[in-house]
């Protein structure tokens, strides 16, 4: 599992003075630069192999202005090109939301997925849900 701790800032917040909805699959994304090098480890924008397929969010409590927030990653599945990240978003032992992105890698010169390496799944693999 990785581990991303951030603290929200006030523009993070709506005006029920929650975290904005808006905000976690930014948070999300962010907390998968750490995955991105496995593939990227420059994280240069002019290398990039990966889109992202899918994405979606569920809301499970209320995450607040002040206080760190955890953001767990996990990978879901490890396809022939595409790969299944979860995560979770963690504030004071409580959890915030979770969701899931499908990322696939990509040839961006040809428009066509491409099968993992075993290099790269060699490195997703000890992130794997049940390893």
């Amino acid at each position: 599992m990785l581990s991303m701790t951030l603290t929200p800032g006030f523009t993070d917040t709506d005006a029920m003075g929650h975290i904005n909805n808006t905000r976690l699959p930014v948070w999300f994304e962010l907390a998968r630069n750490d995955l991105f090098r496995f593939f990227i480890p420059d994280l240069d924008p002019q290398k990039w192999c990966l889109i992202i397929a899918r994405i979606e969010v569920d809301f499970v409590g209320e995450l607040f202005y002040g206080q760190e927030v955890e953001i767990r990653t996990q990978i879901a599945r490890i396809g022939n090109a595409s790969f299944v990240v979860q995560q979770e978003a963690w504030q004071e032992g409580r959890l915030g939301a979770r969701g899931q992105a499908t990322l696939v890698h990509y040839d961006f010169t040809t428009k066509k997925t491409q099968p993992l390496t075993p290099a790269q799944r060699e490195a997703l693999t000890p992130h794997l849900i049940s390893a």
